[in-house]
């Protein structure tokens, strides 16, 4: 399953200094924060704890380089927003691709 770089805040910071950190530890860009543009806040079953949910502050930038896979990144991969894959996680197969693409969330209908 893929999942979008993340992860939970660290105590005393914002979901946009978290972003930072995240893509930054995971994927080891260094994205300015005048650069990161609010995608919007959604919850979504969890990927990977059956049973759990997940709340997230979401962020889309133009990137300032190419991610480079990290020791926490098992493998790394650009999927179309035209043509999704399959095995994304409900939060982004249900929430940003739609929110990216400007078409209906799926979530929605429910």
């Amino acid at each position: 399953m893929f999942l979008l770089p993340g992860g939970k805040l660290e105590p005393g910071e914002t979901p946009l200094e978290a972003a930072r950190r995240e893509v930054s530890e995971e994927v080891a860009l260094d994205v300015a924060a005048a650069d990161l543009r609010l995608l919007g806040e959604f919850a979504a079953p969890a990927a990977n704890e059956p049973g759990r949910s997940v709340v997230s502050t979401v962020y889309a930038a133009d990137l300032p380089g190419e991610p480079v896979r990290s020791g926490e990144i098992a493998e790394l991969r650009w999927s179309s927003l035209a043509t999704p894959e399959e095995d994304l996680a409900p939060l982004l197969r249900d929430h940003v691709v739609p929110a990216l693409t400007g078409s209906p969330s799926p979530a929605a209908g429910s």
